[in-house]
């Protein structure tokens, strides 16, 4: 399913107009992704949490060249589905 697709299944079920269907999900996402970014937790109960995750630099290796290579740290974004979402995919 791809962003126009939710946006017309949220239109679909909600009862609302596709225009503000893909209004609210705009704001959903761009509230969610400025949270993470403060480095706050988003957990919608039933759902799921979406949490920041910081990986530490580490040591790689190419494998085109099998040379040592420097990976930089970074941070992630962390996905852990609720009890609901997870039974409901059971």
């Amino acid at each position: 399913m791809n962003k126009t697709e939710l946006v017309n299944a949220i239109a679909a079920k909600a009862g609302l107009t596709k225009v503000d269907a893909k209004k609210a999900l705009d704001a959903t996402l761009a509230t969610v992704a400025g949270e993470l970014k403060a480095g706050n937790k988003v957990a919608l109960l039933g759902f799921g949490t979406f949490a920041v995750n910081k990986r530490p630099a580490r040591e790689g290796i190419n494998p085109a060249t099998k040379a040592k290579i420097k990976i930089a740290a970074k941070k992630v974004v962390k996905f852990k589905a609720g009890a609901e979402l997870a039974a409901a995919v059971k």
